[in-house]
């Protein structure tokens, strides 16, 4: 009888959800001798469909950290009586009793606040959540991270055996759509900036070191990519408080448009203070940008010589680097040459075959 894989795509859609969608699609190519269970929410049914169609599709709209998390969702698992269960993400039943491997993305919630919540219920969330990554790490059969980086830093944190993790890197693939304009951006001269404006990506000081920027050059623009939410509001005010304008934010944009900004940008900053992979920047030297990245926690790793770093910290320090880019166009060709070069090290078909071979190895395993 066929053994039956579960896998938990509930974050399908996020930023974090990349990583799931492509693993399924990936793995789908590769067509599993498996019965292969996908669990999402409603809205991106019909999008696991069109991506894994030899696989069978679920309605699961557990939200996460929740009761019916812990309750409707374990007792979902339980009647599908899977062999083995992917979560594709820490937060999980705690009470599931089967085969689990989990991936973790980073240990970055665990660590940092979030100013858009309420300071106290967050904290109590923040401590819950610390719990179950430590009770996950031990009771995983196997985990998966996105760096060696990560992989130390969860077997310290939960006190297990790094022997017990399993790297599989990330990818980026060359959006496929038509490049689409972003309005205030044309015929402009930007820098550009892709994902949630949390406090651990350190968005303030990068604002503050292209305020430095244009001292020099006045007429470029800071595009700072993603949706609208509560964290970018308050980034909004602290803009208009510090008096510094060029600072354009452009709200959710399409694939098109986020190809325009790869293929216009004058180079991309990533300033974070932590992260699992850092998926963006790779997204961008796949692009062809020149990426001038923060020398924080996995993305030396990651971006090896493809990329300058800065000292994260020091608004000066980024500001020189990103000033030493665009004022050297012989770095600024280099960098993108040994981007490139970095890029295709990476792919998502070798992402699902080394998932595919952990799948087998955790099912041989009795």
């Amino acid at each position: 009888m066929m053994e039956r894989i579960v896998i938990d795509a509930r974050e399908s859609g996020t930023s974090t959800g990349r990583y799931i969608d492509k693993l399924i699609e990936y793995l789908h190519k590769l067509e599993p001798e498996y019965e292969i269970i996908v669990l999402t929410k409603t809205p991106r049914i019909e999008f696991m469909k069109t991506i894994a169609p030899g696989f069978v599709v679920i309605e699961s709209n557990y939200k996460e950290f929740t009761f019916a998390e812990q309750i409707g969702f374990l007792r979902q698992l339980n009647k599908l009586d899977p062999d083995l269960v992917h979560f594709s993400m820490t937060q999980q039943s705690i009470l599931y009793k089967g085969k689990v491997v989990t991936t973790i993305h980073d240990l970055s919630t665990a660590r940092f606040n979030n100013p858009a919540k309420n300071w106290l219920v967050f904290k109590l969330k923040q401590q819950v959540y610390r719990w179950i990554i430590k009770r996950v790490a031990c009771r995983s059969e196997a985990l998966i991270t996105p760096s060696d980086w990560v992989k130390y830093d969860v077997a310290q944190f939960a006190g297990i055996s790094p022997k017990k993790i399993n790297v599989t890197h990330e990818a980026a693939d060359i959006i496929q759509d038509n490049p689409q304009p972003v309005a205030n951006l044309e015929k402009q001269k930007f820098i550009m900036y892709v994902g949630r404006p949390l406090p651990h990506k350190n968005l303030r000081r990068l604002v503050r070191a292209f305020s430095e920027v244009q001292l020099t050059h006045p007429k470029l623009k800071l595009a700072l990519v993603g949706k609208n939410d509560t964290n970018f509001e308050l980034l909004k005010k602290y803009v208009l408080q510090q008096d510094i304008s060029g600072v354009v934010f452009t709200d959710f944009v399409s694939e098109g448009q986020l190809r325009w900004l790869y293929e216009n940008a004058e180079a991309y900053v990533f300033p974070s203070l932590s992260e699992g992979f850092g998926l963006p920047g790779l997204e961008a030297l796949t692009h062809g940008l020149p990426l001038i990245s923060s020398r924080a926690t996995c993305l030396p790793e990651i971006y090896k010589d493809g990329a300058i770093y800065f000292d994260p910290l020091s608004t000066s320090d980024m500001s020189e680097k990103i000033k030493m880019v665009l004022d050297n166009k012989e770095l600024a060709a280099k960098l993108r040459q040994r981007g490139l070069k970095v890029a295709v090290q990476y792919s998502w078909e070798h992402t699902a075959q080394q998932t595919l071979a952990l799948y087998e190895q955790v099912l041989e395993s009795r």
